[in-house]
C-alpha cells in the first residue's frame, strides 16, 4: 500500500484546566454524585444518561424521547448509514466483476431456419496491487465513522438544548410563582395605604401608587405564560412530537445544581464525539493521498470470457460448442499534463486543512471545558452574594412598612424597598437558572459521558448490522 500510512496528528494537551483548580466543591463530593466519578487517564466517561444528575422524573422522560422521535437525530442515522453503503460500495472493487450474457437467435440462411443459442460469461478482476483500492476502503470508514460520530454529536446537542429549554420553563414557573407571591403582597400593602387613607393619615396618590404596583405586577406575571408555552412547543419539537400532545405540568426550579466532574484535558481526546468527527476527518484525507499515490502506478487487470454456443439440436454442451478466453493487461499513463500530480498537491492540502480543523475542534473544546469551570465557580459565589442583597432587601421592605404604618415614613420609600426586593428576588432566580444551564453546558462541554469506544470499528462497518438503527429508530451508539 503506496502513501503514508496514518498517525494521528499531535495536539498541545495541557496537564490540568486553568479554572479547574479553583472550583468549589470538593473532590469527595463530586465524586459521590450518582453517576459520575472522577476521571482516570486513558479511562472511559461513565456511560449512561447524564441529565439524570438533576434528578427530575419530567425530564428524563422528554430526553427519552429523543431517541424515538427526533427529526434531527434521524436525519444523523440516515447520514451514517449512507455512508455505510459508500464503504460496502468500496469494498467491492476488491472482487471481480463477473457478467453473464444469455442469448437466443434465430436465423433463416437460403431456405433453412436455424436456431443459435449463446450461454456465455465474463469475468474481470483489476488487482489492487499497489494499494490504491485498500486505501480507498479505509478513507471511507474513516467517514463513516466520522458519521457515527456526528450521530453522537447530534444526540448530544440535540438533549442539552432540551434540557435547557426544559430548564428555562421550570424558571418561568418559578418567577411565576415569585411575581404571584409579590402580588399578593402588594395587595396587602395597598389594603394598608387604604386604611392610612381612610383614617385621614396618607394622601390618595399612596393609593393609587399601590394600586398601580399591583396591576403592573400582575401583568408581568401574565407575560410569563407566553414565555412557558414558547419553551413548551420548542421542547415538542425537539422531541418529534406536535406541540399539541406535549404538556409539561407545573414545577419549580431547584435550588442547587449537580456538581460535574471534569478530570484531565487529555480525556476530551477520547470524550467529545466532535473531536472524534475531525480526527476520524484526518485519516479519511490521509488515505485519500494514498489513492493518489497509487495513480502513479501501472494497474493489472485479468480478464476471462467462457460458454456455451452453437446449435442446440447438435449438441448444445458438445465440446465443438465450448468456448473460452483468458487475459491480462496493464496500462500505465504515460502522459496526463500534471492532473495526478495536481491531485496529489489537492489530496495533501486537504489533509493538512483537516489536521487544522482538528487541532482547532480540540483548542475550541478545551476553551468551552473552561468556560463552564469558570461559570461554576463563579456563578456560585454570586448567588452567596445576590442570596444575601435579597434577605436585606426583605428586611428592608418589612422596616419601611412599619415605619408607614407608624407614620415615621413616606410611602415612596415602601415603593422604592418593595420594587428592589422584588428585582432582587427575580435576580437571584436568574443566577439560579445560569448555574442550571451552566452545568448542562460543561457536560456537553465534557461530552456528555461518549465515549470514542461506541465509534464501530472497520470490521463492524463491514458486517451486516447496523449498530445505531433498528426498524428505523436511532438507539445509543454503545448500546
Amino acid at each position: 500500500m503506496v502513501g503514508p500510512d496514518y498517525a494521528r496528528p499531535s495536539v498541545e494537551t495541557p496537564l490540568a484546566f486553568k479554572e479547574g483548580g479553583q472550583r468549589e466543591d470538593s473532590a469527595a463530593h463530586v465524586a459521590s454524585k450518582k453517576g459520575w466519578r472522577l476521571a482516570q487517564p486513558n479511562d472511559g466517561a461513565e456511560r449512561g444518561d447524564w441529565w439524570r444528575v438533576f434528578n427530575d422524573p419530567t425530564l428524563d422522560r422528554l430526553v427519552r424521547l429523543v431517541d424515538v422521535d427526533s427529526q434531527t437525530l434521524r436525519q444523523a442515522v440516515a447520514g451514517y448509514r449512507q455512508a455505510r453503503a459508500l464503504v460496502e460500495q468500496a469494498r467491492a472493487a476488491l472482487y471481480p466483476t463477473v457478467i453473464g450474457a444469455p442469448s437466443i437467435t434465430r436465423v433463416r440462411t437460403a431456405g433453412v431456419e436455424r436456431t443459435n443459442v449463446s450461454l456465455q460469461g465474463q469475468a474481470s478482476w483489476e488487482l489492487d496491487l499497489f494499494g490504491g483500492v485498500r486505501r480507498n476502503i479505509e478513507a471511507e470508514v474513516s467517514a463513516a465513522q466520522a458519521d457515527a460520530a456526528q450521530i453522537g454529536a447530534v444526540r448530544l446537542a440535540v438533549q442539552a438544548e432540551l434540557v435547557t429549554n426544559y430548564l428555562q420553563l421550570r424558571y418561568n414557573d418559578a418567577l411565576q410563582r415569585v411575581l404571584n407571591e409579590n402580588v399578593e403582597n402588594f395587595k396587602k400593602t395597598l389594603a394598608i395605604t387604604e386604611n392610612q387613607y381612610n383614617a385621614g393619615v396618607a394622601a390618595r396618590s399612596d393609593v393609587i401608587t399601590a394600586q398601580t404596583q399591583v396591576q403592573t405586577t400582575q401583568a408581568s406575571a401574565i407575560a410569563v405564560g407566553l414565555q412557558r408555552a414558547t419553551f413548551e412547543h420548542a421542547i415538542a419539537i425537539l422531541v418529534g412530537r406536535p406541540p399539541s400532545e406535549v404538556s409539561i405540568p407545573v414545577a419549580s426550579l431547584a435550588v442547587r445544581p449537580p456538581a460535574v466532574p471534569v478530570g484531565i484535558p487529555s480525556d476530551l481526546l477520547e470524550r467529545r464525539p466532535d473531536i472524534a468527527q475531525a480526527e476520524r476527518a484526518v485519516q479519511q484525507q490521509s488515505e485519500l493521498i494514498g489513492v493518489a499515490v497509487a495513480a502513479f502506478y501501472p494497474t493489472v487487470t485479468l480478464s476471462a470470457s467462457g460458454g456455451i454456443s452453437g446449435d442446440p439440436r447438435n449438441g448444445l454442451f458438445s465440446a465443438a460448442n465450448q468456448v473460452w478466453s483468458v487475459a491480462a493487461s496493464g496500462t500505465e499513463v504515460l502522459f496526463d499534463g500534471g492532473a495526478r500530480a495536481a491531485a496529489l498537491q489537492g489530496a495533501r492540502a486537504a489533509y493538512d486543512g483537516a489536521v487544522a480543523n482538528y487541532r482547532q475542534v480540540v483548542l475550541t473544546a478545551f476553551g468551552e471545558v473552561e468556560n463552564g469551570l469558570a461559570g461554576v465557580r463563579i456563578l456560585a459565589r454570586q448567588q452567596v452574594a445576590q442570596d444575601a442583597a435579597l434577605a436585606s432587601a426583605r428586611r428592608a421592605v418589612e422596616i419601611t412598612l412599619n415605619e408607614y404604618r407608624a407614620g415615621t415614613q413616606n410611602f415612596t420609600t415602601v415603593v422604592t424597598a418593595q420594587g428592589l426586593a422584588l428585582n432582587n428576588e427575580v435576580a437571584a432566580l436568574q443566577v439560579r437558572l445560569s448555574r442550571f444551564t451552566t452545568a448542562v453546558s460543561l457536560i456537553r462541554a465534557l461530552g456528555g459521558g461518549w465515549d470514542v469506544r461506541s465509534l464501530p470499528g472497520g470490521p463492524e462497518l463491514k458486517g451486516p448490522r447496523l449498530p445505531i438503527d433498528r426498524g428505523g429508530q436511532a438507539v445509543r451508539t454503545d448500546e
